[in-house]
């Protein structure tokens, strides 16, 4: 198993507990995506972690698939809708890869808090691109950590080789602007908060 994917394995249950740090920020993230919802979507979340923002935008929209590595991330998920019932969102265990045969099928699709921690962030970017219809928005949310914590690469490496942490891919504002625009994407909006420099939330369509 992929030593990321045992490390959120391990961390699902404190992770579930965490509240949120920002929680004007989220609701500004939650409110600026619902923008680009219709009732007759179909969405796609990966890296869903435990599904706390999927059954927020389940109820917006036809379909809303929630996928995420972790099998222990998934499984509070489905313990989160079992008291909430929603009858559009599908939970899966399941990576971007598994999901290939899908291609143009979403009208949305969402990875939050989710790139930084790949170790091939560009061609996941391209995943996504493959996986929309013409005309469909991506939404991210992603810690650019080179931006501002750089000199922590040390740190995290170590952290990592000692278990105590994931993977963390170093990206930039810049970077991720870059991979989006060469997959075809179209950036229509960019927010950092001022209270989270390291946070980039980035709006894209794929032309229609």
């Amino acid at each position: 198993m992929d030593p990321s994917v045992s490390f959120w394995n391990r961390s699902a249950a404190r992770y579930a507990r965490r509240p949120i740090a920002d929680q004007d920020a989220y609701q500004r993230k939650i409110a600026l995506t619902q923008e680009y919802f219709r009732p007759d979507m179909d969405v796609l979340e990966f890296g869903c972690g435990t599904g706390s923002t999927a059954l927020i935008h389940a109820p917006r929209v036809k379909s809303y698939l929630a996928t995420d590595a972790s099998l222990q991330m998934i499984d509070i998920a489905r313990e989160r809708v079992a008291k909430q019932p929603t009858n559009n969102l599908q939970l899966a265990v399941a990576t971007l890869e598994d999901l290939s045969g899908r291609q143009l099928e979403f009208d949305a699709v969402l990875g939050l808090n989710v790139l930084h921690l790949l170790t091939n962030p560009e061609n996941t970017v391209l995943q996504v691109h493959s996986l929309l219809k013409p005309g469909g928005v991506f939404i991210s949310n992603t810690a650019c950590l080179q931006d501002t914590c750089s000199v922590l690469k040390p740190v995290a490496h170590a952290a990592r080789m000692l278990r105590l942490a994931p993977y963390v891919n170093f990206l930039s504002r810049r970077d991720l602007d870059a991979f989006l625009e060469r997959a075809g994407f179209r950036i229509e909006y960019r927010w950092t908060p001022e209270t989270s420099k390291s946070v980039y939330f980035l709006i894209a369509t794929k032309p229609a």
